[in-house]
């Protein structure tokens, strides 16, 4: 459609049900797209045939750290969404300009890995076009402007949400929508891990290109098990807060390394290379030996893993037969268990920096017997994750905003979509 034309029949309500599936604010969604529009008519020029597409945040809900070691989890897309507003240009380049960066511009004629590009968004979407190409979809130039509303540092994945979308473009407008959400998330995990030089796992892209709640087995990452869960959150009496406690990544690398290579380690004791294929009997025969080979703190995360891969199937059956109140104290469990057995919810080369660990300790004050609380993402800085009851809402908004911050809660929901063409 005409850009000039889409404005107007965004502002005339012409697609008020398509953006009401996705936002839970129609007006700002609809104002959001409005101004996107417009910013690619300044950058791009105007009365350009354009598509509109959105590819949302995830939020993990079960299984810390255990989709690296082959095991199970829980995830979910969010309401928080990166949006693209998309051209073809008759060229044979591909130029994204996102808001507030330079824009990215790549060349069709050289899709090979180029390690100056590691950590770019540049490589993400070579290396996501690259796979395509490699199917045999013959991609052409296009334009497109980006905005984010995916919280960076949250563990909401903001650049999983930026790979599945340029997969989710490629797909539709050159490729006839041939691709499955989770094929693109695959190629969008290949991306990153390739091009961008960042070793990760399948959950976060899976997550975001599938949409709703999801149920992942990763036993084989190169078939994943993916199952969707209808479950309503608002319809059950409670609501999800992600609480941003601060803290810097930057200098976390190796706390974050240092748990695969552990549970790697203890793995090894029993000649496998991830703990999913371990006997869990086995292991708890052997823990002598795996602690000679692994330390202390390797055993105990092994243990983690172990309990929270089987926690998984039964948060996922107690989400499937609407019991809220076993999923919720599950998810209590999981968060205990990343306290005491993970250990991520501080390093242990800044033991006086605590702010997870005092997120945690003041949402349970709050919610006492009601709701549940965890460590939301990867941790030892970041991010919380809280299921609320709608009747204590304000007040934890309230008191958590009191030391952390006044923008530092935020009240999400769940959205049945993943990687889409918005207007298709």
């Amino acid at each position: 459609m005409i850009s000039t034309n889409l404005k107007q029949d965004i502002l005339c309500g012409k697609y008020d049900k398509v953006f009401s599936s996705l936002y839970p604010d129609l007006e700002k969604a609809k104002q959001r797209y409005i101004d996107a529009v417009t910013e690619f008519e300044n950058i791009y020029g105007e009365n350009r045939e354009v598509r509109l597409f959105s590819a949302p945040g995830r939020t993990e809900i079960g299984g810390n750290h255990t989709d690296h070691q082959h095991g199970c989890v829980i995830a979910g897309a969010v309401n928080l969404d990166v949006i693209a507003v998309v051209s073809e240009n008759g060229t044979n380049n591909i130029c994204i300009k996102s808001k507030g960066y330079d824009e990215d511009v790549i060349s069709l004629d050289d899709l090979e890995v180029n390690q100056k590009e590691y950590g770019k968004a540049s490589a993400l979407i070579r290396g996501t076009v690259a796979s395509f190409v490699k199917k045999g979809c013959e991609v052409k130039g296009f334009d497109a402007y980006t905005t984010s509303d995916v919280l960076k540092g949250s563990g909401m994945s903001s650049s999983a949400a930026f790979e599945v979308l340029v997969g989710t473009i490629v797909n539709a407008m050159y490729f006839g929508g041939k691709e499955s959400a989770v094929s693109i998330a695959k190629m969008a995990q290949y991306a990153e891990n390739v091009y961008f030089g960042k070793p990760c796992g399948l959950m976060d892209q899976t997550a975001s290109s599938v949409g709703g709640f999801i149920a992942i087995d990763f036993n084989d990452p190169s078939v994943p098990v993916v199952e969707k869960i209808d479950f309503d959150l608002k319809e059950n009496g409670y609501c999800l807060c992600i609480v941003d406690v601060g803290g810097d990544h930057a200098d976390l690398t190796d706390d974050y390394a240092d748990i695969t290579v552990e549970m790697k380690n203890v793995a090894r004791v029993f000649g496998k290379e991830f703990l999913r294929d371990v006997s869990i009997p086995e292991f708890y025969k052997n823990i002598a030996k795996a602690r000679e080979a692994a330390g202390d703190r390797g055993v105990l995360r092994a243990m983690h893993f172990f309990a929270d891969n089987e926690r998984v199937g039964l948060e996922k059956k107690a989400l499937l037969n609407k019991d809220t109140n076993t999923f919720l104290k599950y998810v209590n469990e999981s968060g205990n268990s990343s306290d005491s057995l993970l250990q991520n919810l501080y390093s242990s080369k800044a033991p006086k920096n605590q702010p997870i660990s005092l997120a945690l300790a003041i949402a349970k004050s709050i919610l006492k017997d009601d709701g549940a609380c965890r460590v939301h993402g990867g941790g030892f800085a970041g991010t919380i994750q809280a299921f609320v009851p709608l009747s204590l809402a304000d007040e934890f908004g309230t008191e958590m905003s009191k030391v952390f911050g006044q923008n530092s809660c935020h009240f999400l929901s769940i959205r049945s979509a993943g990687g889409i063409e918005v207007l298709a």
